[in-house]
């Protein structure tokens, strides 16, 4: 997609997203309250991905019985 599509996209999903559990019986304002924490989740998750951190060398291990 190119530049902004993919947030016109994003926004419909979360849309149906919201209105899927409100058809279902959940209240407006706790379905957006879920999702928003549950996005920090995502947030705190990526922040703390070790594969995102330079200093980690990933090296093969040595612990397998071929290796010797």
């Amino acid at each position: 997609m190119m530049s902004t599509e993919w947030r016109a996209d994003l926004r419909l999903k979360l849309e149906d997203l919201v209105d899927k559990f409100v058809v279902d019986g959940a209240e407006h304002k706790d379905v957006i309250e879920a999702v928003c924490e549950e996005i920090e989740h995502l947030r705190k998750a990526y922040e703390d991905d070790p594969a995102d951190d330079d200093t980690v060398i990933d090296e093969p291990a040595n612990d397998w019985p071929a290796a010797t």
